[in-house]
């Protein structure tokens, strides 16, 4: 049983056979935090908790002035009762009161994980999966009820946690911040790890040690944003990818978010995650509930590289659903860099035809399609089709994609409006927006208010006809603005700070409906590239467009970055045109067509106008592709040389099997006189015999990755290469195909 109960010591052990995770009930009613770490058989609380008087810290029972919970590492504290540091919630009571009192009233331990009623979250095929702990906590005078959730997963190191809350007084209740969860750890000495950037840079890993006060990442977009990623990671100082101890904290939420970790003045640290409370709030009328959504904690003895394997395998397979969760993507064009708005039906089917030719199996029908759209100032939530530049319809089109054997694609942003477009003449209060304040447009366009229900049911009814117009394959669903002038013309005063989050709440049941009806469709979320990458729209849709910035060296920070969470499987990654739109360098078509193999490879470009030699390299590198994909999609990733440290990047994925491997090396800009280099590889079985490149020599697993593998001599900037690496026993059952990467 992975959840025990000790009546006796009033403790809860959540382990596997890696991880335990135990909490104490502090005289009956205080649920506290023990340990979190590799898996122990059990705990002595009086050996972890030290109670003593100290200055400043009220004490909270009567009759034990040692006690106090400003020392008390908690499972999820309040504020105004002793404890200075920063709260988990905050609630506000009819008589504008924000002092609270939970305490402990019951707990139930069920096998497999609930559901959250109208948010994405991690997820079981059968019970016997996970088991489940529901801690119920009670605030009496206010009548109010809380349930900490917390799921582990007997063969992943995570634990899933999230909060509800119910009022079952007989007055008003404000929630004015709920985070999904706390932890307190007893020491500070760590590392803090975050992913941070900015639109076409996203992503970049930031390592720092943590110091006293609040170090915070968050935003307040309306979206999870290109600014921050909804995740951050406390690391043993000397932890490195191999080795070391690492927690991991990734919100499954596409909207407003806040990670905070406090250090305080006895060196204790507290992290929390959750909805950001600026500018929320949330009426809790008697007889309502609130839900929180999910964090999903991992813990890693194995350093940053166990972290991420431990993500990629959780997104992959319990966050991720669908027909496409365990298959492998289509490798599709997309005619936006080549053609922008200025396409007819002619230039698309040569685009078309050239992408057969070169094998591609997805044709994909970027923005400009619809109504009056010469340009991103009009048009949108007009979902009909422009037929000057498409006089036979999308089904025309989509017919002579097919017949080619090639699947049809289709690029929408339902979310937004433009002002001059049919939908606003009509509907002008639907937007988000403050009365009489002016409407501020990004992209010349506004947001529609999803918090609204016939808005909602709206952008339903249009795509459901829009998909059933034709057969449509694949859908790249786009967003590109975040949030301002943040209200509802729905909503009354008192619940105008919840616009945000009913937003996200109405988003969700769209995707929701959507993708039940259309299960045939590959959805990609988009956001300007990576602004929403996060477990809330992986859930509904099992890839993302990793960033704007197709260019092959900044793209190799962005790719990294994005592996710390989030498997490849999950990554758009084109080849683009150079000199590349975004920052004016020329790469060369390998190293471009090598970065995006390590993802989800597609084509944005003039494909039609290669040269008969950029065409063969095409061909070949789409054929290595085919050789190595179900390696990158479902194989263990392990990062071997950062592009944030230096002119040289590689990574490897191993087959669960350990049979076959796939490594990227990549080298930006050359020095002269370079020294020999060898490359250490992870993941093998030392004790298997391995070939590279269909080969004759043959290395011990062990060799590969004590003593490494040598990296030819380079002499230009922007070279890349790929290994494929096969056990000896594989490969002798399988003719040679041909090097890779040459």
């Amino acid at each position: 049983m992975p959840i025990a109960w000790n009546e006796e010591s009033g403790t809860l052990h959540l382990y596997n056979n890696r991880m335990s995770y135990l909490i104490q009930l502090v005289h009956g009613k205080y649920p506290a935090h023990l340990y979190w770490g590799k898996r122990v058989q059990t705990l002595q609380p009086s050996s972890i908790l030290q109670f003593k008087g100290r200055a400043f810290s009220p004490s909270t029972e009567p009759g034990d002035p040692a006690f106090s919970l400003n020392t008390l590492p908690q499972e999820y504290p309040a504020f105004g009762n002793g404890d200075f540091r920063s709260p988990a919630y905050q609630l506000r009571s009819k008589d504008g009161s924000t002092v609270t009192e939970f305490v402990y009233d019951s707990h139930e331990i069920m096998k497999g994980k609930p559901l959250l009623k109208g948010l994405p979250a991690s997820y079981v095929e059968a019970d016997s999966e996970a088991e489940t702990l529901v801690i119920t906590m009670v605030d009496s005078m206010l009548g109010m009820g809380m349930n900490l959730f917390y799921t582990i997963y007997h063969d992943l190191d995570v634990i899933a946690r999230s909060v509800s809350f119910e009022n079952r007084g007989s007055q008003n209740v404000v929630l004015e911040k709920c985070m999904s969860m706390s932890v307190d750890f007893h020491h500070s000495n760590w590392d803090w790890l975050h992913l941070h950037g900015t639109w076409a840079r996203e992503r970049h890993i930031e390592r720092k040690p943590l110091h006293h006060g609040t170090q915070s990442i968050s935003s307040s977009r309306g979206a999870s944003s290109h600014q921050q990623n909804p995740f951050l990671a406390l690391l043993s100082q000397h932890a490195n990818e191999e080795d070391g101890e690492v927690y991991g904290f990734s919100l499954v939420y596409s909207g407003n978010f806040q990670a905070d970790i406090e250090v305080n003045s006895f060196q204790t640290t507290r992290i929390s995650m959750g909805i950001n409370p600026f500018n929320f709030s949330w009426l809790l009328k008697p007889g309502e509930q609130f839900q929180t959504p999910e964090t999903l904690m991992v813990y890693s003895s194995d350093g940053l590289g166990g972290m991420s394997r431990t993500y990629h395998k959780l997104l992959r397979e319990r966050i991720c659903r669908g027909v496409y969760r365990d298959k492998a993507r289509p490798i599709l064009i997309n005619n936006w860099e080549a053609t922008r708005f200025h396409f007819n039906e002619k230039k698309l089917k040569e685009i078309a035809d050239a992408g057969k030719d070169l094998g591609i199996e997805l044709f994909v029908l970027d923005d400009g399609w619809f109504g009056h759209r010469e340009n991103d100032k009009s048009s949108l939530g007009d979902w009909f089709v422009n037929k000057k530049k498409l006089p036979n319809g999308l089904d025309g089109l989509a017919d002579y994609v097919r017949k080619k054997g090639m699947q049809f694609g289709l690029w929408v942003e339902p979310e937004m409006v433009s002002p001059d477009s049919d939908l606003y003449r009509k509907h002008p209060d639907w937007c988000i927006h403050v009365p009489g304040r002016s409407r501020t447009l990004s992209r010349n366009q506004l947001i529609l208010d999803l918090s609204r229900e016939e808005v909602c049911d709206y952008i339903i009814g249009i795509l459901t006809e829009l998909f059933k117009s034709t057969t449509i394959s694949y859908v790249k669903w786009d967003m590109n603005r975040n949030m301002t002038e943040v209200g509802s013309a729905a909503l009354p005063p008192e619940r105008q700070k919840e616009t945000a989050h009913r937003y996200m709440l109405g988003l969700y049941r769209i995707l929701e409906t959507l993708t039940g009806r259309f299960p045939q469709i590959l959805f990609e979320s988009c956001s300007g590239g990576g602004g929403r990458f996060d477990p809330g729209m992986l859930y509904y849709m099992p890839q993302t467009w990793t960033s704007d910035n197709t260019d092959a060296v900044e793209r190799l920070k962005i790719q990294y970055g994005t592996s710390i969470v989030y498997p490849a499987i999950t990554m758009g990654a084109h080849v683009s045109d150079v000199p590349n739109h975004q920052v004016g360098r020329t790469t060369p078509l390998l190293m471009r067509c090598h970065v995006a193999m390590a993802a989800n490879l597609g084509f944005e470009l003039n494909i039609d106008k290669l040269s008969t030699d950029d065409k063969k390299v095409v061909k070949e590198q789409i054929h290595l592709y085919h050789r190595i994909k179900e390696l990158v999609f479902f194989g263990n990733l392990y990062r071997l040389l950062s592009p944030f440290d230096g002119m040289d990047a590689a990574w490897m994925y191993v087959a669960q099997n350990q049979e076959r491997a796939v490594v990227f090396y990549f080298k930006t800009l050359a020095t002269p006189n370079p020294p020999f280099l060898r490359l250490k590889l992870q993941g093998l079985n030392p004790l298997e015999r391995y070939r590279i490149n269909d080969g004759k020599l043959e290395y011990f697993g062990d060799e590969l990755m004590k003593m490494g593998l040598n990296l030819p001599l380079i002499k230009k900037d922007f070279f890349s290469f790929i290994f494929l690496i096969e056990a000896k026993s594989r490969a002798c059952h399988h003719p040679k195909e041909g090097v890779p990467g040459r």
